[in-house]
């Protein structure tokens, strides 16, 4: 699921002194080692038993590791780690760009005080990459939750993950007239559909812009991508002014992306977008449909209303790094 108050965020540093992750007494069987690419599988296996535990469905996909570690920006060898049993990866946790955490402990091995390593771990990158606030998602009433409650973190946002069910009817919503979806078909319509995808992103997330490059890493340069995946919206006169990117996987449709620009809406192109999304989903195998919004969009609503259902329910914690006690 891929994976806020962001202050300033910082450009990557070429050079930068590790930070050691320090486990609790008691953890002499367990090692510390930063994560390297060929880690992406246990990575994605830890974090599909950790979601199949808290919200009792797996969201995650290596695909989606490997497109977030092959960003620019992201440097594996010094903002990520992981804890092993032996050769099984445990748990682990990553930073990117002094803000954005990920993390995760096996069930088996809560409760000794790993989670607890690892926030003090992830503050410390973030502090050490020039980052002020540190946060990640994690799934309502769970385990992480009340940890990141006791160590003091603030719940910034909540997100839903909403399902479209198998066999559910889908109303058609026409586009304008002049209006079109189709599949890009040329470098100029993937950076018209990064543009449309920040520009509307950036309306109320505090962040910087993406490059091109760090937006395609996830998409275009997503380990399996097709040009079907990625739709876009034109206008009469041919320019994208709106764009959507499926993903799918065991049988369920993921739109991961869904943005129109903002001089074109109130014309149901959104709902025109999401609405092929569900339908190319199924066509290529994705009998349901899922995707997540959250409090800082408005668009929950939107998606209700095409008969989507909240299936579960995330809040990002964030922390200053510098004044919370671990």
């Amino acid at each position: 699921m891929s994976r806020t108050v962001a202050d300033h965020v910082p450009a990557p540093t070429s050079r930068r002194e590790p930070v050691p992750l320090v486990l609790p007494t008691g953890s002499d069987s367990l090692t510390v080692r930063p994560l390297a690419r060929d880690d992406a599988a246990a990575v994605a296996s830890l974090m599909a038993t950790c979601e199949r535990h808290d919200v009792g469905e797996v969201l995650i996909e290596e695909a989606d590791i490997v497109g977030d570690w092959q960003r620019p920006a992201f440097d594996l060898a010094t903002q990520s780690v992981g804890v092993l049993d032996g050769e099984r990866l445990v748990a682990y946790a990553e930073v990117y760009k002094a803000r954005w955490a990920d993390g995760a402990v096996d069930p088996a091995y809560r409760g000794r005080g790993i989670g607890t390593a690892l926030s003090r771990w992830t503050r410390a990158i973030g502090a050490r990459d020039g980052g002020t606030v540190v946060g990640q998602p994690v799934p309502g009433d769970s385990a992480g939750e009340r940890l990141f409650a006791a160590l003091g973190y603030r719940n910034l946002w909540t997100s839903w993950v909403l399902e479209m069910s198998a066999g559910a009817s889908i109303v058609p919503q026409p586009t304008p007239e002049g209006y079109a979806v189709r599949e890009p078909r040329d470098q100029a319509d993937l950076e018209a559909a990064w543009t449309v995808n920040e520009d509307a992103f950036l309306e109320w997330s505090e962040r910087e812009r993406s490059s091109f490059e760090e937006w395609a890493a996830t998409v275009v340069n997503r380990p399996g991508y097709e040009p079907w995946q990625l739709r876009l919206m034109v206008d009469p006169a041919g320019e994208v002014v709106g764009m959507a990117f499926v993903i799918v996987s065991s049988g369920c449709a993921y739109v991961d992306k869904l943005a129109v620009r903002r001089d074109q809406r109130g014309r149901g192109l959104a709902r025109a977008l999401l609405v092929d999304a569900f339908e190319v989903g199924r066509a290529h195998g994705g009998d349901r449909s899922e995707l997540s919004t959250d409090s800082r969009t408005g668009a929950l609503g939107l998606y209700e209303k095409v008969g989507m259902q909240v299936t579960s329910v995330w809040r990002h914690w964030a922390a200053d790094v510098a004044t919370v006690e671990a």
